[in-house]
């Protein structure tokens, strides 16, 4: 049953993916109806497929798949949530994409790492914050991507810009600076919570994930300062935004990945 979840998941979001592709620069853009219909379906199933993978007995398995199968579930959610007020159409296939891969890995890897986080609530706390800056920035980092691309096309003065589903400039800066300011917040309050909810943030478990993560939050300090002040745009936004996201990943998922997959 868990792996017809994963499956029928994975598939929706392929094709609802291939939905959203189709017809991209057209005058009438792609079915964005049935796209964001399929996806919600594989959204669905994707909670079920994580509920049956991620609570086991006795406690959870926390594994590098099912954790980015988790974040790929909670940014995908988030942008099918928003998807009718924010410009993230073109953002939408990618997610999609994603959010199948990660299905896959987690059902076709076999790797575990169980964890009892319910009996330690304050932990519950510092990963949920975790999670949701991780994904926040993450988003961020998609409209990065997405105001580059913006950017390439307004160069190209090419008249598919103008029938296609790509949103203004100016609104996909507005957004992405949103995003950073709110993930930076959470990022900030998720290192505070480690400290008081964690054994110690600078032993050796914790150590490089903490370090990494300050390194991350410095980086978007200095954007959010930068373009608060000095009025940065263009490059050194996307440059930084691309920089902290490595940083908060390999602070994230680089020592579970070499301990689980590799070691």
């Amino acid at each position: 049953m868990i792996t017809l979840f994963a499956i029928f998941a994975a598939l929706l979001y392929a094709f609802a993916a291939a939905v959203l592709i189709g017809k991209f620069v057209h005058q009438d853009g792609p079915n964005k109806r049935l796209g964001l219909s399929l996806a919600s379906i594989g959204a669905i199933a994707h909670l079920a497929f994580l509920t049956n993978v991620i609570m086991v007995a006795p406690g959870q398995d926390m594994s590098v798949t099912n954790v980015l199968s988790l974040v790929s579930w909670i940014i995908t959610i988030s942008m099918l949530v928003f998807a009718r007020t924010i410009p993230n159409l073109i953002l939408l296939p990618v997610v999609f994409g994603f959010a199948s891969f990660t299905i896959l890995a987690s059902t076709f890897i076999p790797v575990s790492y169980i964890m009892h986080i319910e009996l330690q609530p304050g932990l519950v706390v510092h990963i949920s914050l975790s999670l949701f800056a991780y994904c926040t920035l993450v988003i961020a980092f998609l409209y990065a991507l997405q105001m580059s691309y913006i950017t390439y096309r307004l160069k190209q003065k090419g008249a598919a810009l103008l029938h296609s589903s790509l949103p203004p400039l100016m609104l996909v800066e507005r957004i992405l600076f949103k995003l950073l300011l709110v993930g930076t917040a959470l990022l900030t309050v998720s290192l505070v919570s480690g400290y008081f909810f964690l054994d110690n943030m600078f032993n050796k478990t914790y150590a490089h994930k903490t370090v990494l993560s300050i390194a991350a939050l410095v980086v978007f300090l200095i954007l959010l300062v930068g373009q608060k002040l000095r009025g940065w745009r263009g490059k050194q936004v996307i440059s930084l935004t691309v920089l902290g996201v490595v940083l908060l990943s390999l602070a994230y998922f680089g020592s579970k990945l070499v301990r689980e997959l590799i070691l």
